[in-house]
């Protein structure tokens, strides 16, 4: 059926970040709504962030475009040029290869939801603010050393 029970699909707060870069995102909540609807060109996700929250560590990538739309709440979104205020209805484009380390924050006292869309990268995601790089199907320092 092609209508979404959002309640029906698994939740999950799982992260990849090695410690201490996982902290971060650990009142992030991730529904994989593409891979449960049987997607196989782009993924969507429906993200809930608890307060004080970050979708995830700022970054960007070098082969994934990215694209979100705020559906309740309010989200900060941070950016190689500042801080932008986001509210349902509101929405952003992270086109792939353009080095704009993003990430939403949730600064509110409530949680906020949004959709992201986007797909599985192969190459590599780059974080400026953090001692992360992601490389061969791995996290790893900026010099290519293992966690």
């Amino acid at each position: 059926m092609p209508k979404i029970d959002l309640e029906a699909i698994e939740q999950s707060n799982s992260t990849g970040y090695p410690p201490p870069f996982a902290a971060a995102v650990g009142g992030r909540w991730v529904r994989r709504l593409g891979r449960h609807s049987g997607l196989a060109d782009f993924g969507v996700s429906h993200v809930v962030l608890k307060p004080g929250a970050a979708s995830s560590q700022r970054h960007w990538h070098e082969d994934e475009d990215e694209f979100v739309v705020l559906l309740s709440g309010e989200a900060v979104l941070v950016e190689n040029e500042g801080r932008t205020s986001m509210r349902a209805g509101d929405m952003a484009a992270f086109p792939k290869g353009e080095p704009n380390g993003h990430h939403l924050v949730n600064e509110s006292e409530d949680d906020c939801a949004f959709l992201a869309f986007g797909r599985v990268p192969t190459g590599d995601a780059h974080y400026p603010d953090i001692d992360l790089r992601w490389s061969g199907g791995a996290y790893r320092r900026k010099d290519g050393s293992a966690f």
